[in-house]
C-alpha cells in the first residue's frame, strides 16, 4: 500500500526498533510507496509511519529493501548536502563514498543475513535511510 510520508520530528526523531521475519507487511509497503514516487531515491520505515528498522532504496531501476542495516565499514569520508522528504531544509552532512553494510532479508518466513558493498551515489543514499533509522534527522 502507498503511504503518505511522515513529516513529525518526534517521531521521526525515535529509533526504530528490530524488525522480524513478520514485517513483511512494512515491506512491500516501502516498496510500494517508494516505486509510486517520482523523487524518492531512499526510504526509511519510519517515514511511512513504522517503528521498524526497514529501509528501501533504488539503484538502476531496482528497488532494494534491507532490514535490520548496520554499516559495518565506512571509507573516503566526505561533506554532502543532502534533501529529504520528511523535511523542508537541506542538511549538510558527513558521508562515506564506500561502505559495507550487514543487513537481512525475509526468505522462508525466516531473516537471512546478507552483506553488500555500495559505493558512490548509492552509498550515500543508504546512510541516508539508516540514519532515519537510528533516529537521525538529516
Amino acid at each position: 500500500m502507498i503511504k503518505e510520508i511522515v513529516k513529525d520530528r518526534d517521531f521521526l526523531s525515535k529509533p526504530a526498533e528490530p524488525a522480524t521475519a513478520d514485517d513483511t507487511e512494512v515491506v512491500q509497503d516501502l516498496r510500494d510507496t517508494i516505486e509510486a514516487l517520482e523523487d524518492c531515491v531512499c526510504l526509511a520505515a519510519n517515514q511511512i509511519g513504522s517503528t521498524k528498522a526497514i529501509i528501501a532504496y533504488e539503484d538502476n531501476g531496482r528497488t532494494f529493501v534491507m532490514l535490520n542495516p548496520k554499516i559495518k565499514i565506512a571509507a573516503q569520508p566526505y561533506q554532502a548536502q543532502e534533501s529529504c522528504l520528511s523535511l523542508e531544509e537541506v542538511s549538510e552532512v558527513k558521508r562515506f563514498q564506500m561502505i559495507t553494510v550487514g543487513y537481512q532479508v525475509v526468505a522462508n518466513g525466516n531473516l537471512v543475513s546478507r552483506t553488500k558493498r555500495l559505493s558512490g551515489w548509492t552509498a550515500e543514499i543508504v546512510q541516508h535511510a539508516i540514519d532515519h533509522c537510528a533516529g537521525k534527522l538529516v
